[in-house]
């Protein structure tokens, strides 16, 4: 049995990496809540994808703990005509905090990434001991490559160097900040996006990509925070 315990926030420099996303802005509602000195940076200040950027800002603002929700994300039709953007960007975003975390003695690292890293072809319900055993979706494979990197480092690191480093893999999100954009969003966006238009121009049907074999899994972005 799995030895319980809870890690205090109180009195804790807490980074939240992205905390203008949807993830980001939950967490950062939810940590209010809490005794700790929240920490945040705007993208257009600080470039994640740039290791000695970060690192300095890391160094000087000195987090014990750290909230990955900084990423590239979108629905289908963005991460499958832009894999080399997300594979590439996610890596290098999620791997120098990373790092930079190991190396800076950071208390505790959560990392945020998505169920998409388990096969197209998962038994139902999905386990953890699934994943890498099937090919991954190919309309974002690239995202997932990057998470499943994110999510190996973290754990070489938990057991190479006892680094308290976790992965947290949510599966489909909605609610507040969520994107309606129709070629960025995902499913839950897109689908409130085309019925509210439907019954706004008085359109009798709507499209809805897939077969509608498919089983999808949502769940409310306060709910992860």
């Amino acid at each position: 049995m799995r030895k319980k315990y809870r890690f205090s926030l109180r009195g804790r420099n807490v980074w939240i990496a992205g905390h203008t996303g949807m993830v980001g802005s939950a967490i950062l509602k939810r940590l209010k809540k809490e005794k700790c000195r929240i920490l945040t940076i705007e993208q257009s200040k600080l470039d994640l994808t740039d290791q000695s950027k970060t690192e300095n800002w890391i160094k000087k603002n000195r987090p014990d703990v750290v909230f990955i929700a900084a990423a590239r994300v979108g629905g289908i039709l963005a991460n499958s005509n832009n894999q080399s953007d997300f594979l590439y960007d996610n890596l290098m975003i999620q791997n120098n905090i990373i790092k930079l975390a190991s190396v800076n003695n950071i208390k505790k690292l959560i990392f945020l990434g998505s169920s998409c890293i388990y096969p197209k072809f998962s038994k139902q319900p999905i386990n953890e001991k699934q994943l890498m055993q099937g090919p991954l979706e190919e309309t974002n494979e690239g995202y997932a490559l990057a998470k499943i990197a994110g999510l190996k480092l973290c754990s070489y690191l938990n057991i190479e160097r006892k680094k308290d480093f976790i992965s947290l893999m949510p599966t489909n999100l909605y609610g507040p900040g969520d994107n309606y954009n129709l070629e960025t969003s995902h499913v839950m966006g897109a689908l409130i996006n085309k019925i509210v238009n439907a019954k706004f121009n008085n359109k009798k049907e709507i499209e809805i990509w897939g077969t509608g074999i498919a089983r999808r899994e949502f769940l409310h972005v306060e709910d992860v925070a």
